[in-house]
C-alpha cells in the first residue's frame, strides 16, 4: 500500500511541476470530501494541486424552497412527515423540522420501509416522505412507492427532490466562472450508474472523469490518474474502484427507478435551475406525489441569512471565506445546510480543516 501511495504522489507532483500552474480537481461526493479531510490527504499533496469540493452532498444541494415546502407540510394537522435524520436540522425560512418535532408529526426514519409502516400505523394521517438524495438512494424510494401501490396505502406520499449527478457536472462545466480540470467521480453513485455514464461529460467538455473509492490510497490513485491525463492533454473515463463499480452499473436498480420516475427541471442550492436534474414521479404514480396531493409547487427561495453555502457548493469559495463560518455558523448552531450535514463541506472544514 505504501508503494501505491508513493507512486500516486510522484505522479501528482510530476504533473504539477510539468504544468507550472494549479491543477483543479473537483470531488463530486460528500463522502470523498470528508475522507480527504479526515485522512489528511491534503497535507501530502503539492501546492500545485487544488482540490475543490463540489455539489456532492444531497442535503446541501437541496434548495431553500424545497425546505420551506417541507416545513409548510409539517405545519398541517393532517400530515406526518417522515425524514432521514440528516434533514432534521436543515434551516428553512422559518425554523427547521427539528423545531416542528414538538407537534408530534415529524418522525425520523431509518429506511423507506419505516416510512411505509408509519402509513399503516397512522391511517388518519397522510405520510409525506422527504425524498432527498442522489442515484444511490433513489431506488429505495422507488421500491417504497411500488410497495405503497401494491398494499393500497393511499395515505403514503413522497415529496421527491432526488437529484441526478451528471446534469450538475454539466452545469458546472457550462459556467465560465467555474474552472475545473477534472472530476473525482462519486463511488456510491457510480455503483448504480456505472462508470460508463460519465462518457458524455468527457466527450462534451474534454475533462477527465475518474471513479474512486473512499480509502486514502484509492483517492490518491484517482487523483494521480486525473493528473496524468491532464499532463498528457487527454480526457478519458477511468475507474480505480474496480471492486464494486462496473462499466454498466446496477441495471436492476436503474430499471425500477425508470419505472417510477422521470427527469424534470429542478432547483439546486447555488446552481439554480438545472434542466433534467431532478426526478419526479411518472403520471401513473402521481397519486403518491405529495406535490400533486397537496397542490404545491417548488419555487426557489432566497437565503437572507448571509450564508454563502451556494458558492461553496459551486467551488467558487472555500468555507473560511464565508463571514459566518466558525462564528455564527457552527455544527451546534448551523446557519447553512453545508454545516448541518455530516457530509457538508463546511462541516468537514470545521472539524478537520483550517478555520481561519
Amino acid at each position: 500500500m505504501f508503494d501505491k501511495i508513493q507512486k500516486a504522489q510522484a505522479a501528482i507532483q510530476q504533473t504539477c511541476d510539468q504544468l507550472g500552474h494549479h491543477v483543479r480537481i473537483m470531488e463530486v461526493c460528500g463522502t470523498h470530501t470528508v475522507a480527504i479531510f479526515r485522512s489528511g490527504i491534503k497535507s501530502i499533496l503539492p501546492k500545485g494541486l487544488r482540490l475543490i469540493s463540489g455539489p456532492g452532498c444531497p442535503v446541501c444541494v437541496t434548495d431553500q424552497g424545497y425546505i420551506d415546502l417541507v416545513l409548510q407540510l409539517a405545519d398541517r394537522d393532517d400530515t406526518l412527515i417522515a425524514t432521514y435524520g440528516d434533514m432534521i436540522r436543515v434551516p428553512g425560512g422559518n425554523g427547521s423540522l427539528e423545531t416542528r418535532q414538538s407537534r408530534g408529526n415529524v418522525r425520523v426514519v431509518l429506511s423507506t420501509d419505516d416510512a411505509l409502516n408509519l402509513a399503516v400505523e397512522n391511517p388518519a394521517k397522510t405520510v409525506v416522505f422527504v425524498a432527498v438524495g442522489f442515484e444511490t438512494t433513489t431506488p429505495a424510494t422507488a421500491v417504497a412507492v411500488k410497495g405503497a401501490a401494491a398494499r393500497g396505502l393511499d395515505n403514503f406520499t413522497i415529496l421527491s427532490n432526488h437529484k441526478l449527478v451528471i446534469p450538475a457536472m454539466t452545469a458546472l462545466l457550462s459556467d465560465p466562472q467555474t474552472q475545473i480540470d477534472g472530476f473525482l467521480c462519486p463511488g456510491h453513485v457510480s455503483v448504480i450508474l456505472g462508470y460508463g455514464a460519465y462518457r458524455p461529460v468527457v466527450e462534451q467538455f474534454a475533462r477527465p472523469c475518474v471513479v474512486a473509492g473512499f480509502e486514502p490510497v484509492q483517492i490518491l490513485e484517482g487523483l494521480a490518474e486525473i493528473c496524468r491525463q491532464v499532463a498528457d492533454k487527454r480526457a478519458q473515463v477511468a475507474n480505480v474502484y474496480c471492486a464494486v463499480v462496473t462499466e454498466q452499473g446496477n441495471a436492476t436498480a436503474r430499471q425500477i427507478v425508470d419505472e417510477c420516475f422521470e427527469p424534470a427541471d429542478g432547483y439546486w442550492r447555488g446552481l439554480g435551475s438545472i434542466p433534467g436534474s431532478t426526478l419526479k414521479l411518472r403520471a401513473t404514480l402521481r397519486h403518491y406525489d405529495a406535490f400533486e396531493r397537496f397542490g404545491i409547487t417548488e419555487t426557489p427561495a432566497e437565503d437572507l441569512t448571509g450564508c454563502r453555502c451556494g458558492q461553496v457548493l459551486c467551488g467558487r469559495i472555500e468555507p473560511p471565506q464565508c463571514p459566518l463560518f466558525a462564528g455564527r455558523c457552527t455544527p451546534d448552531t448551523p446557519v447553512g445546510a453545508c454545516m448541518v450535514s455530516s457530509e457538508g463541506t463546511c462541516a468537514a472544514w470545521f472539524k478537520y480543516g483550517d478555520r481561519r
